[in-house]
């Protein structure tokens, strides 16, 4: 399956894990394990948010595709 979100690496880059992530978004956090690996993906409200609290373009949370 190709990777869809760059969820993983963007956390990376901001020094934030996804237990912190889960946290801000009250979500589980095998919910956003889940789309760190691309297993599921998260909305689009909430693509919006996380880009939110990560201060980037939504746009950067997202593989372009070929």
């Amino acid at each position: 399956m190709e990777d869809i979100n760059r969820l993983k690496l963007v956390l990376v880059e901001k020094k934030k894990t996804s237990k912190w992530l889960a946290e801000q978004l009250k979500k589980d956090p095998s919910t956003v394990s889940k789309w760190c690996t691309n297993v599921s993906q998260p909305d689009l409200v909430t693509l919006s948010k996380i880009a939110e609290l990560l201060n980037i373009d939504r746009r950067e949370l997202i593989n372009k595709s070929k």
